[in-house]
């Protein structure tokens, strides 16, 4: 057992004690890491108590309630209407709190897992000294495990105790929810914030383990272009399809191909961020989309046999592929599925049982149990099951002739596509709607349950696109990984003094109406203003389903570098580690801040210098939130939409209230005004170019160079005009003086922030932090 001693201050009898830490019951290396130990090292539910307030006194938790009931427990349901209290005591802020941080940890606690069940199988696989390598020019391999723990991995035995930490952590966080626990809201909301930095910690851990043991790319801009869409499977071949997010079945699969000499007679396809994993491990991997390409996919019965893993599973998977005659392995102890459990059983018997049909699917918990067993499955089930792969298209949109037009299907859809319309118009052998829906769907098949006819509303929908599926094949970069510590270098001064207007993350996963249209046209149009375009998980494989004029993807259109003006593709969901990352590498390699156990100094630096914001465009579910919530804890924004208002909850600062936006300036102490930059840490959008425009002014930070507020002014006012005509009626809190004024509209601008009452106000060395008035000292 392992206990540790951390003393921050202690004086009494004479004895006075600073900044020890202990640690007994395991031998510890000679570290000649000779950074000093920061304050908060390995953070209890307290140690960050004190910046979340700071936080969320600017940035208020603003609630929206799905009922105004609680029934959490069995005094339930109580009303919290109008300022009632529960018969617990709890009140409708509290309530609220409560479930938000009940969202979080079930995010944070899914991440974690994956790190876990990752960790272990490559400490098995490759061994516990297995070095922690990003690559010769990442010499800061793990900026979010140094700053969080204080630790600097060198081998994957290294991050075990962060993956302890982190189950020790969350252990404490869902225990604050059992009722008689917590019961101010802010304090729910501190714990939702340590929940998502720990899930961006559990984000980190996962992907440099396998970064490192499975030799992925290690921030390399110009990774391989890699076949992405439901066009790029080779149906004639078995094909074995991998869901979910831990890549070590999917992998041990392939590594089992070339051991065989089968690789290349097999396909290995996979949807959501297993897919793109598997990208980074072999360029001969498909993808086949983002998650909702999952149940789109498996109708089609293409795969003979199907992977699923943890995270993004659909939970009518199994039920979905057993019915097109699919064999499904399930691989992870989240996910067994009521099936038996074949881990110990002779592969020979198992493979026979899943070809005869006696077993449609199994557990198996090995990943190279699974490696040889689904390969073997699938090149003896594959032969039998030829006529079952594709659709008979006349006979399933036959069944169109059903449709009463009852728009139930209409009603039911969470986008609200027009599908009754469709599908009755089809009925008259019209098929023009149904494929202008293929493009918008998101796969949900609500429009199945909800019809009263028994049409199967989603297979039609694709049936009659199967032309379009044949030929949907796109590509895109395989994830690179950490950005390197050369790139921060290059862009740490531009980007701090504002000069590069900002870096816009784009993550989430797929719903939303439109399609992927909105997504892929945000970017393109940041790349062109020359922001740093970063992507990850199922937004990078919706951007990649989008062609220009010239028939390029957003990849192949734009360089892979973290530089203005480019695109990269991080990789999968446990990649947005790495944007995260990159903003703390910015205040450790050029403001030469300390890293270690640092947190809450690196996150006042980047929540007043650096002009770092993401969409979550189509978050879905409450690994989204976790994500957004721990970007939040580091000091940057996040815009949700256009589905993120049913969250429930956003961080919004008031504009008009000055005293919000107070600041201290370091270099004398006194309090200066900065305006409100940025303007909110957690808000909801509901149109692409209303995020367009608020991310423009969500780059905004106090530490701007006029050079630099200019460009970010620039780029705010042209967007707004460009989609809402005219200049922005807040232009005048954004105008420090008349230096910030972009040259060609500076009189136009003059003009109405005069008019507006505005008075120039001073650049300070900003921070909310008293202790680092006169740099710290």
């Amino acid at each position: 057992m392992v206990t540790r001693i951390n003393i921050k201050e202690l004086e009494s009898g004479g004895l006075k004690i600073k900044g020890l830490e202990l640690t007994v019951g395991k031998f510890t290396e000679f570290d000649e890491w000779a950074e000093p130990m920061g304050p908060t090292p390995y953070p209890s539910l307290m140690d960050l108590r004190e910046w979340d307030l700071r936080l969320l006194e600017r940035y208020p938790p603003f609630y929206s309630p799905l009922s105004d009931f609680c029934e959490f427990c069995t005094y339930g349901k109580c009303d919290l209407t109008a300022g009632k209290r529960g018969a617990c005591g709890i009140d409708m802020a509290g309530h609220m709190g409560k479930w938000v941080l009940l969202q979080t940890v079930m995010g944070t606690s899914a991440h974690t897992t994956h790190a876990h069940h990752l960790l272990n199988f490559l400490i098995k696989q490759y061994g516990p000294d297995q070095p922690i390598n990003l690559g010769g020019e990442v010499e800061i391999e793990a900026p979010i495990t140094r700053l969080i723990t204080g630790i600097r991995p060198k081998k994957l035995s290294d991050l075990v105790d962060v993956v302890n930490y982190l189950e020790g952590q969350i252990t404490h966080l869902l225990s604050a929810t059992a009722t008689g626990q917590e019961q101010n809201y802010l304090d729910y909301e501190s714990k939702a914030l340590h929940a998502g930095m720990l899930d961006i910690l559990a984000l980190e851990v996962a992907d440099i383990a396998q970064i490192s043991a499975l030799g992925f790319p290690k921030g390399d801009a110009e990774t391989p272009f890699i076949e992405v869409g439901m066009g790029v499977v080779e149906r004639e071949k078995p094909v074995i399809l991998c869901i979910g997010h831990n890549v070590a079945p999917g992998s041990e699969v392939i590594d089992y191909l070339n051991e065989t000499g089968l690789y290349g007679k097999v396909e290995v396809a996979g949807v959501c961020c297993t897919a793109s994993d598997l990208a980074r491990f072999s360029s001969g991997a498909k993808i086949v989309g983002p998650i909702s390409r999952q149940l789109r996919f498996i109708r089609m019965g293409i795969a003979d046999v199907v992977i699923v893993d943890q995270e993004c599973v659909r939970a009518d998977v199994i039920e979905e592929a057993t019915k097109v005659g699919s064999r499904v392995i399930a691989t992870s102890d989240q996910l067994v599925g009521g099936l038996p459990n074949y881990t110990n059983i002779d592969d020979d018997i198992v493979v026979s049982r899943l070809v005869s049909g006696e077993e449609l699917a199994v557990v198996i918990q090995d990943p190279v149990k699974v490696g040889r067993v689904a390969v073997k499955a699938a090149r003896l089930i594959a032969p039998l099951r030829l006529n079952q792969k594709g659709y008979n298209r006349n006979e399933i949109v036959a069944k169109a002739a059903a449709c009463s037009l009852c728009l139930s299907c209409t009603k039911n859809c969470p986008i609200g596509i027009n599908v009754g319309l469709a599908v009755n118009t089809a009925k008259r052998g019209d098929q023009s709607l149904l494929l202008e829906v293929f493009d918008e769907c998101l796969g949900c098949a609500r429009c199945d349950a909800a019809c009263p006819n028994d049409i199967p509303v989603l297979t039609v929908i694709d049936a009659a696109s199967e032309d379009k599926i044949r030929n949907e094949r796109f590509k895109i970069r395989a994830g690179r990984g950490p950005i390197k510590d050369t790139e921060i270098r290059n862009v740490g001064r531009p980007i701090v003094m504002g000069e590069i207007p900002g870096v816009v993350v784009f993550a989430g996963c797929a719903n939303y109406p439109g399609g992927n249209y909105d997504l892929a046209k945000m970017a393109d149009e940041f790349a062109k203003r020359r922001y740093i375009v970063v992507t990850s998980g199922c937004s990078a494989l919706d951007i990649a389903r989008y062609k220009d004029e010239n028939g390029q993807t957003l990849y192949e259109k734009y360089p892979g570098a973290f530089d203005a003006g480019c695109i990269v593709n991080l990789g999968p969901c446990v990649s947005n580690a790495h944007a995260v990352g990159a903003v703390v590498k910015i205040a450790s390699i050029f403001a030469k801040r300390n890293l270690r156990g640092n947190f809450e100094e690196i996150a006042d630096y980047i929540l007043n210098r650096i002009g770092a914001v993401a969409i979550a465009w189509g978050a879905q579910h409450q690994k989204a939130m976790s994500i957004a919530t721990g970007a939040n804890r580091f000091g940057i924004p996040v815009i949700l939409g256009p589905q993120g208002v049913k969250y429930r909850r956003a961080y919004l600062g008031r504009s008009e209230d000055y005293e919000r936006w107070l600041v201290y300036n370091a270099k004398d102490g006194r309090r200066v005004y900065v305006g409100p930059t940025p303007e909110h840490l957690l808000c909801v959008v509901e149109t692409a170019e209303e995020a367009m425009v608020t991310a423009a002014k969500l780059v905004m930070r106090p530490n701007d160079t006029p050079k630099g507020r200019m460009i970010k002014l620039s780029n705010y006012v042209s967007l707004h005009r460009q989609f809402y005509g005219g200049l922005p009626e807040d232009l005048h809190l954004f105008v420090r003086d008349e230096n910030d004024l972009p040259i060609t509209m500076k009189d136009e601008i003059l003009t109405l922030i005069k008019q507006k009452g505005w008075k120039p106000t001073e650049i300070p060395d900003p921070t909310l932090l008293s202790r680092m008035i006169f740099g710290g000292r």
